[in-house]
């Protein structure tokens, strides 16, 4: 009779992640903080220029100033500009983040990729079910049920960075690849949900133009003289296709090579990305904030956000639908998997991380520019119910996290220690013999340090001793 097979090991959820992955979370997030900081600036710059009197007219001016070649269906405004244009950027990084995911990152292990696909999904399905939800009930317009789906990664840092917290290695991550997979389904939603009309002239062109791109790319042509003039081109004739511009930024990301040849220190796309992502999160992403985050905000404005059914179902939907949606889907993956959680976290930690990504903000605003095209006052009030929902959330995490700080902080002071001053931090060195010895060989030097400052010290209370001793008999002779 063969012996029963012993039971899997349990995986750790959110456990420690690889020191190459680990670097690159750090790298990228270090990015998109600084530009979340830029995305918070702009966002308030944008609500005090189109909220001060004075001000209000010029805004309104420059954002719907247009320019661009009218021959070429490109006259566009300012603000179309920076949302079919300057966004095609963020996407375009979006889509080198997602191809680097599936093919080096946490989702190309599908045992690893069930946990923030799963959380993922229904992090957006529950923001959507809320939204249909709540204006079902109230008889309100269903057309806005993707506008709370998204998490904004840029702005969720930026809270981060303003409040002082310092997040886990593994939860960073977490929430890096829950942006990840939360961006490809907002662009299948911009894609299938969002097209009306389709000039099939024009989007041939563009199939044609991304053809050259991949067929260049797979050449090993380089230079970005051939390929910036190529992609304007894609870009332009997809915009006239009537399929969201944006959505050629994804497909030339996807096309970028993430894997690295045994010659390379990194990939194509991880330096074309090292490139491009200061220009998304410090450039393209701050300047569609500016010229899409000015609304008209009054008393009677926020109030109308928690009568309508629709502004409404927005807030509810970011704020409570993303954290029911992020904690359930992660509690469900790990209690019918033979993952368990990591030792070092709780689920009040994943509550946490699943509050913050109830900031949406970017995509947000633009799917609610497209969900109600066309309706202005109702585009405006979406939108300032995605900035309340957004600091809804924010200011829920900034709470949830302070709570947890003190953890995080060793956590973080842990994870960083580098005792023996090689660069590589200690707990990735635990099982190399090589770091034992060079770490016994540093608390030899300090062993014999402290020994050397010790006898010194016993010499000089010795010889104080001495003088002591001294001083004292010389008075005992003079009595």
């Amino acid at each position: 009779m063969a012996a029963p097979r012993p039971p899997a090991p349990s995986r750790k959820a959110l456990g420690r992640l690889s020191l190459p992955e680990r670097n690159f979370v750090a790298d990228a997030l270090r990015t998109e903080t600084v530009g979340g900081v830029l995305l918070l600036l702009a966002a308030i710059t944008a609500l005090l220029w189109a909220n001060i009197p004075a001000l209000h007219d010029s805004y309104e001016s420059v954002s719907h100033f247009h320019l661009g070649p009218e021959a070429l269906g490109l006259d566009l405004s300012i603000e179309h500009w920076a949302a079919d244009g300057l966004l095609a950027i963020f996407f375009f990084v979006a889509g080198i983040e997602l191809k680097r995911e599936l093919v080096a990152g946490d989702l190309r292990d599908p045992k690893a990729a069930v946990l923030p696909v799963v959380a993922a999904v229904c992090g957006m399905a529950a923001p959507a079910l809320v939204y249909v939800v709540t204006n079902v009930t109230a008889d309100g317009s269903l057309a806005g049920w993707a506008v709370p789906t998204a998490t904004d990664i840029a702005f969720a840092l930026a809270v981060l960075a303003v409040i002082g917290t310092s997040l886990p290695s593994a939860l960073r991550a977490f929430l890096l690849t829950l942006a990840v997979v939360d961006d490809l389904f907002a662009i299948l939603i911009i894609a299938v949900f969002f097209t009306d009309q389709i000039n099939f002239a024009a989007l041939g062109g563009a199939v044609v133009g991304l053809g050259v791109f991949w067929l260049l790319l797979r050449k090993g042509v380089r230079g970005w003289y051939v390929y910036i003039p190529l992609a304007l081109v894609i870009w332009g004739l997809m915009y006239n296709s009537g399929v969201h511009a944006t959505i050629a930024g994804v497909a030339m990301g996807l096309m970028l090579r993430c894997h690295r040849h045994e010659d390379e220190e990194h990939s194509p796309g991880e330096h074309i990305e090292h490139l491009v992502r200061p220009l998304s999160a410090g450039l393209a992403v701050p300047l569609f904030a500016l010229f899409s985050a000015g609304v008209a905000i009054s008393g009677g404005a926020l109030r109308d956000v928690f009568t309508e059914p629709e502004t409404l179902g927005v807030v509810l939907g970011l704020v409570v639908g993303k954290t029911v949606g992020i904690f359930g889907g992660t509690w469900l993956t790990v209690r019918f998997t033979r993952a368990s959680l990591s030792d070092d976290l709780e689920w009040a930690d994943v509550f946490a991380v699943a509050t913050l990504a109830g900031i949406g903000f970017t995509v947000s605003l633009l799917i609610g520019e497209l969900a109600f095209e066309g309706d202005a006052t109702l585009t405006d009030e979406i939108k300032a119910a995605v900035l309340l929902g957004s600091l809804t959330a924010a200011a829920l995490a900034t709470v949830l996290l302070k709570i947890r700080n003190a953890k995080y902080r060793r956590m973080c002071e842990e994870e960083d220690r580098d005792e023996d001053a090689d660069g590589i931090p200690d707990i990735y060195e635990q099982d190399e013999p090589e770091y034992h010895l060079r770490m016994a060989a540093i608390f030899e030097h300090k062993a014999a340090e402290h020994r050397r400052l010790a006898e010194e010290k016993a010499a000089a209370r010795h010889a104080l001793a001495e003088v002591a001793g001294r001083a004292g008999e010389e008075e005992h002779r003079r009595a």
